[in-house]
């Protein structure tokens, strides 16, 4: 199984980019991230015209995350699961689905901001519920891929522009 990841930073902006890199890339999951939209105008048809159903869990203008199977491939759909169960969050960062066996989880990892402020407490949190969560899932399905942005940058080379991120994590 060929799985892949991708922050699209607005699936609406970079619908026929994920479109034609499906058509070319031969992947059978992928995982997306920032999907920056609802999920009523998730493109949910014209995915399965390139033979691609889809799950996902939506939010306007930040966030979202989803998953797309190629066709031929078992997803039951009783195993989707949207949000990290029990952590109580209205921003959509986590989405899985059992796929031919495999847990798939796609995760948006929230940026922390810098030490000491609440975006940075909220992202400790959510890691703990994260980590917390995983142990059960790994317990449940041996066979687990966690992708997605991971928002962690502990060395200069994981950033663009590290002058710009000192003293935030």
């Amino acid at each position: 199984m060929k799985i892949a990841t991708w922050n699209v930073n607005s699936l609406k902006v970079r619908e026929q980019h994920v479109i034609d890199w499906l058509g070319t890339s031969q992947t059978d999951v992928l995982c997306l991230q920032e999907l920056k939209l609802t999920d009523d105008k998730f493109p949910r048809a014209a995915l399965e015209e390139k033979g691609y159903r889809s799950w996902f869990a939506g939010q306007k203008t930040y966030n979202g995350v989803g998953i797309l199977v190629r066709d031929g491939l078992n997803v039951d759909p009783s195993t989707v699961v949207r949000n990290i169960p029990g952590f109580e969050d209205p921003q959509q960062r986590v989405i899985a689905a059992t796929v031919d066996g495999v847990r798939i989880i796609s995760a948006y990892f929230p940026n922390g901001q810098a030490p000491g402020t609440d975006k940075f407490a909220y992202k400790l949190r959510w890691l703990a519920a994260l980590h917390d969560w995983i142990a059960r899932e790994m317990a449940l399905y041996p066979k687990l891929a966690l992708l997605g942005d991971y928002n962690i940058a502990p060395e200069d080379r994981d950033v663009h522009d590290p002058k710009a991120w000192e003293g935030q994590n």
